[in-house]
Order: C-alpha cells, then structure tokens, then sequence
C-alpha cells in the first residue's frame, strides 16, 4: 500500500509495515468502520488495507441470507460491501447484531459480540443497531488495552514482591529507582504543548492515556493501588475446588469492581474497608437483579476466602467480608425443594422418556447419588458389584454404594463388551471446549427438565428461579424411603456421602460394613406401578451402515 495513514492517530506506514503498538493513539484507538487512506486531502477507500484486516481479524464478516442454514455466513461479492460491514446477522427469523472480535481476543470473548434486536426489518434494524456496535467495539478496545496492561502488570507485582521481600534499604533504594525509569519509559516523552505564560518558553505534558498507564504502574509496583483481581489468578490455581467454583469467584469480584465504580471508589484492594463491604452487600441484590440471600451469601464467603488468602500473604491488610452477614429467608415448610410424590415418581419412569433417560433416574433413585456423580461414571466403576463414585462436596475419597438388584440388568447393558475406561452414559459427554466450567452433568440436567414438565411433573412458586422439584428430588426420594424403612440415619448418611454428626461415628469408626450399605439400598423399592425393569431398547435397525437404536 502507498505511503498513508489508516486514521490521524497512527503513524504512517509504508508496505509490509506494522504501525508501532507504543506510539500514542495507536490501533488500540482505530475505529473499524473508518478503514481509509489519505491520499493527500481527500479520503479514498482502502481496499488493500480492508482485505489485510478482515483476513487477520475478522473473518465472517457479512449479512447472513434469510432462510440459509443457521450459522452459515454468505458474504457479498461485492468489494465496497465487505469493506462497509452492516454487523446484522438473521437468527430464527429475526435481526441480531454480531460484531466480529479479534482473534487474540477469542478466548476472552468468543469469535463473535452478539445482541438480538427483536425485528425482521432491516429499517428498524439499522436504526437500533448503532449503539450496540460502538458499545461492543469499545469492550473490543479496552480488552486490547487491557491485553497490553496485563503485561505491565505482570511486571509491577513482580517488582512489588520483590520490594515486599527486600530488607536491605540499598536493595530497596534500587527498586525504586527501577520503578521510577520504567514509569517514564511507559509515559513516553513529553511534547511541547502550548507557550508558558510564565517563563515565555514552551512547557510540555505527557500523551494523557501512557501516563495514565505510567500512575498505575507506579502504584501496583509500590503496592499502593493493587485492582481487586490482580492476585486471583495465583490465588485460583491453589484451589482444589470446581469450575463452577471459581466462576462464582469470577462473578463476585465483577460485581464488586461494577459497584466501586458505580460508587467512586477506585476497585482496589487497598480501597475496601469493612464498612464498604457491608454496604456492597446491601447493594447486591438490586445490582444483580434480585438474587436471592443465598446466592448473596455464596458470593460473600468467595469473597471472604479470597482476602482470607490476600491477608495470609500481607496483600491486604486484614479480611474485610469477616463478620459481614447476610439477612437469612424465612424458607416456610410449602416452600422447600422436595422428594418426588409417589405420583410423580410413577409419571416420571413411566413416560416417554429417552432409553438413556429411563436408565439415569433409575439409578438415582435407587442409590441416592447426585446427577454429576452418576453421569461421571465409567465402566470400570460398576465391575465390582458397586457403583464408585466420584468426590462430591466435601468428600475426600471415592464412594462405593452396592448396585440395587434392580439396577443389575441396566449395568449389565450398558457395560458388556465395553472397555474399563468407557463411559457408562456416552450419552452426555465431557464438554468439548477447553477450559469450560459447566460439569459434565448440565446438558443431562436441562434433558431432564424438559422431559421433567413434558410429564406434568413441575412444581414452581411465583418469584422463585428453581422448582420444587428437581433431578435432586431422586436423592430425597432414596433418603425418605430408607428412613421410612427404618434404616439407621448414620448409616444412610454414609451411603449419600453426607457428613456423619456425631464424633463417635464421624472421627472414630471406619465406617460401616459393606452388609450394611446393601440392606440399606436394598430397603428402597420403586413404586409398584414402575418396579418392572427400565423399558428395553427399542430392536436395532441398519442406518447408513450402523447400528441405530433411535431416541
């Protein structure tokens, strides 16, 4: 491409050049619509540059045809058009923005920014459009700003611990001159401004955003101003907890830092005090669309064990979220998650669920296990007689619970012939993105829903997110029936993984025998109208060259 300059703010450049990422308004600042070239007074299309850029960053731009296949992109042919993207796609018969997102970027955001518009006209559409697109192309740009800070933040904290170690005043006198020479470096040098009405000579300033960036790298460096989630990530690694977890964490520090801002208050750890932690508490629920006290609770004990960990390193000063409360809900007896009724259960495992449907709820209902643990098994977790199942909660070991006599005709089906390592559900496989914090069990747990209020089986309350009953409902349901069949509740606690009270049987025994698991898991029947074995697989029929049993 000729000498030019794609937008005021970036240097010219000329072919096979990259414009420098440290000069000031660099591509951070570059508007993607404004793909042009000076040619000496007047503008003219870039095709060249456009082409460069939509092969390096945004691919799939184009308007998706009304009527193709969901998630088929159909690009114009013409040159202007792909230079001019209209960030409208079709989706189920109506428009939707979709602005692409650097590739750099997909792991933090996905491929493509997306917001439904509710129409099928393209007039309403292009008027309602604009602001989601400034809006999403702004989080594109401050997440490439914040891609190019977390490198120098990186480099603070390791001169902060380095700092935070040093007892030698000439080891921290030189520290500080480090910090010093790299603030300037980041703020670049300074340019002449404007005449000095003082001195008659040119007074100078630094570019407003690299200085903004050189504060605070001085005050992470010095530990003065640290952001609430610079230390997470080392503080994550050392849990042992879930996914599901750690994306609790994730979202209360979200919205602690959406309420410092909302409030004036710089998000920083320095900047909490306990009289700000309540008042974030108290603001939580309206912030995060009513949750319930519960939901705010969890969120204020990851907090808690968050600066538990800061503090024990001397990254805080003290932990702020100890001694907060959350005001607990009256939860009335009507209102409780319960076991399934009789009814229900009969409604349940005799309707028309799916072979691999009829398969999971019998074994929930007659071992008491969660859906996750259940759907985690393997093959060679059913060998011997037993079902092992994985670590739940707080458990620290596996758990062998012994097969119901009931259940024997389904293992064997679902194991013969099969490898030690194979899944017992394949059904429901692990998910395929890496990184993914949903348990394996969440596309059984929505199958079962659906089939759940398929069958008449849903039991709501106005106002509340969660049914009455649930998949859990299974797990009540074995512990009712056991109880009711007069098992001892130490050793029902033990079969369901649940904590043993008492100090005598929950730190001095070694638990209770096999005999003992089996009568008690034996003691639960199913429902007369259901006790016949799950419903057998529907007879195999040759499908383009396979083996096919149907849904």
């Amino acid at each position: 491409m000729a000498q030019g300059r794609l937008h005021p703010g970036v240097a010219p450049t000329t072919k096979g050049q990259v414009p420098d990422n440290n000069a000031v308004g660099n591509c951070l600042n570059f508007p993607w619509s404004d793909l042009v070239e000076l040619r000496g007074a007047s503008p003219t299309l870039s095709l060249s540059g456009i082409n460069r850029y939509n092969t390096r960053h945004c691919k799939g731009i184009g308007v998706l045809a009304r009527g193709t296949q969901r998630g088929t992109q159909v690009r114009s042919t013409s040159r202007i058009k792909r230079a001019k993207p209209t960030y409208l796609e079709w989706h189920r018969g109506k428009l939707r923005v979709s602005v692409p997102v650097p590739r750099s970027l997909h792991a933090a955001l996905g491929t493509r920014l997306k917001q439904p518009l509710n129409t099928d006209s393209l007039t309403v559409a292009e008027v309602l459009k604009g602001p989601y697109v400034r809006a999403f192309q702004r989080r594109i740009e401050d997440a490439l700003r914040g891609t190019e800070m977390s490198l120098l933040n990186k480099e603070a904290l390791a001169i902060a611990e380095a700092a935070r170690i040093a007892e030698h005043p000439a080891d921290q006198e030189q520290l500080a001159d480090l910090i010093a020479h790299r603030a300037y470096a980041i703020a670049g040098p300074p340019v002449a401004d404007r005449e000095s009405s003082d001195s008659g000579g040119p007074s100078y300033r630094y570019d407003p955003q690299r200085e903004k960036q050189a504060d605070a790298f001085v005050a992470l460096a010095r530990g003065e101003a640290v952001p609430l989630n610079v230390h997470y990530q080392s503080y994550a690694d050392q849990l042992t907890t879930k996914a599901r977890t750690k994306a609790d964490d994730v979202r209360a520090i979200a919205y602690l830092t959406k309420w410092c801002s909302q409030n004036g208050i710089s998000p920083t750890i320095q900047n909490m005090t306990k009289r700000r932690a309540a008042l974030f508490v108290d603001a939580l629920p309206r912030m995060a669309n009513g949750i319930s006290p519960v939901t705010v609770k969890k969120y204020v004990n990851r907090l808690s064990c968050y600066w538990k960990w800061l503090e024990a390193r001397e990254y805080a000063t003290a932990n702020v979220w100890r001694g907060v409360t959350v005001p607990a809900l009256i939860v009335l007896d009507h209102e409780r998650e319960r076991p399934f009724t009789t009814d229900e259960m009969c409604k349940l495992l005799g309707g028309p669920a799916t072979q691999h449907m009829h398969d999971l709820m019998r074994i929930a209902a007659l071992s008491g296990a969660r859906l996750d643990a259940i759907v985690d098994l393997r093959v060679g977790d059913c060998e011997t007689g037993s079902f092992r199942f994985k670590p739940q909660k707080k458990e620290t070991s596996f758990r062998a619970v012994p097969i119901h006599s009931a259940l024997l005709k389904i293992v064997a089906r679902r194991t013969q012939g099969k490898d030690a390592s194979a899944d017992l559900f394949p059904e429901w496989p692990a998910p395929k993105k890496a990184g993914s914090q949903r348990e394996r069990s969440f596309k059984a747990s929505n199958a079962f829903t659906d089939y759940r209020k398929t069958v008449g089986v849903d039991d709501v309350l106005p106002g509340r997110r969660r049914a009455l009953t649930n998949f859990h409902s299974f797990r009540r349901w074995f512990i009712t029936k056991a109880e009711q069949a007069g098992q001892p509740e130490s050793i029902i606690a033990s079969v369901v993984g649940h904590k043993r009270a008492s100090m005598t049987f929950g730190v001095y025994s070694a638990g209770p025998s096999l005999d003992q698991f089996k009568a008690c898991v034996e003691s639960v029947k199913l429902p007369e109208a259901t006790a016949q074995a799950s419903p057998s697989p529907p007879a195999a029929r040759t499908r383009w060259g396979l083996d096919y049993h149907g849904e």
